[in-house]
């Protein structure tokens, strides 16, 4: 027999390693890259969606581009940040509408991804109708309440005033309250502590689209406002002296004769308590089936909505200044009546003090100031 052949184990080390170089094929391939990560929200799918959902599309690399469109109704404008790694649209969505995500985002290799993906906002049984009672651009005077009104009763009063805002160019401490429903459908009014400031100007943001209402009804569009605070005209009426003071910015303007209520009828009486200017009409027709009369009157200024106004009375001349003959107005000469009707702006106001009845909520739908104002704060849902 031949002699085996002995190897070294240094040999055979060297061997092995020379064998297993030779077979293998270098260090592994590192994996493959992953794409570039989309995400959007709400979720794809996702349905009921209120039109102030959150809804974004972002990613971690960059956007190349991004859509959103709305069927109905068509693309949806939105922004891209500076960095091209989000895109948030510009308002809040529509009801009853499915939204689809399209675009590209591209990572640092190169490689894209798609933006997909799509939800359905919720489609309400019932929007309700909401309107401002000062308009854009208007000068008011310093009791004037913001008033929100409703086409139906709001069930769900705090989700509702969490989407309301006021803001003011100074300063100013004040509070919703929500009065009893009228006419079909709730209220909601704000006004200051204590009169405005003149010269305040007070932004008024209502965003009422895509909030429960409750009971099914969401808010049909937002509002807005801006508005200005003119000049300080506070109307000083004291029954008992039979005259008619006004006082712009602190300096005595008017002081004429008038005549009010009288005094021995609770229901001609003129109720005491701050009015507020509503309307003004240069002639205005006043009928009272219960006292009987049906006249014209000018120069007529409505302070309440029980019928209270401020206006020219020819036929109470006699009794102006010493008397008080009407059914609840302020009477006053033709050419006084004319000067404070050119006066006046909505939300001035009139301060009633003397006669033997207060002015409520039963005499009318602006009673604010007549409200303590620990008992206003609590007339807030939120309160």
């Amino acid at each position: 027999m031949g002699r085996a052949l002995r190897v070294a184990p240094a040999l055979l080390g060297a061997l092995l390693l020379v064998v297993l170089t030779a077979c293998g094929s270098g260090p592994p391939a590192a994996p493959p890259a992953p794409p570039v990560d989309v995400r959007v929200e709400p979720a794809a799918g996702a349905v009921d969606v209120t039109p102030r959902a959150a809804v974004a599309a972002t990613t971690g690399g960059t956007f190349t581009d991004v859509t959103l469109t709305a069927s109905p109704g068509g693309p949806v404008k939105g922004t891209l940040s500076p960095d091209r790694t989000r895109w948030t649209p510009d308002g809040p969505l529509a009801y009853g509408a499915t939204y689809t995500w399209g675009g590209t985002a591209a990572g640092p290799d190169g490689r894209t991804a798609p933006v997909t993906g799509s939800f359905r906002t919720v489609a309400p049984g019932e929007t309700v109708r909401a309107t401002l009672n000062i308009g854009d651009g208007r000068e008011v005077g310093v009791a004037a309440p913001i008033i929100i009104r409703f086409a139906a009763p709001v069930e769900d009063k705090a989700a509702v005033e969490r989407a309301l805002q006021v803001r003011t160019s100074v300063p100013t401490e004040g509070s919703w309250a929500w009065l009893p429903d009228q006419d079909g459908g709730s209220r909601v009014h704000w006004r200051p502590k204590d009169y405005w400031r003149a010269g305040t100007q007070v932004d008024v943001r209502a965003d009422l689209l895509g909030v429960p209402f409750g009971g099914g009804a969401w808010g049909r569009e937002d509002l807005t406002t801006s508005f200005r605070v003119g000049r300080s005209q506070i109307v000083r009426a004291d029954v008992n002296s039979f005259r008619l003071v006004v006082e712009r910015d602190g300096q005595q303007v008017m002081d004429v004769p008038a005549s009010y209520g009288l005094d021995s009828d609770p229901d001609r009486t003129t109720r005491s308590g701050v009015h507020v200017v509503t309307e003004k009409f240069p002639s205005k027709r006043m009928v009272s089936p219960q006292f009987g009369y049906d006249v014209v009157m000018s120069w007529a200024v409505r302070i309440s909505n029980n019928g209270e106004f401020i206006h020219a009375n020819p036929g109470s001349v006699g009794s102006q200044g010493s008397s008080n003959v009407t059914h609840g107005c302020v009477n006053l000469s033709t050419a006084d009546a004319r000067t404070y009707f050119d006066s006046a702006l909505y939300g001035d106001p009139v301060e009633v003090t003397g006669s033997g009845v207060d002015y409520t909520a039963r005499d009318g739908d602006v009673y604010d100031w007549t409200v303590p104002w620990d008992q206003w704060r609590s007339m807030s849902a939120l309160a």
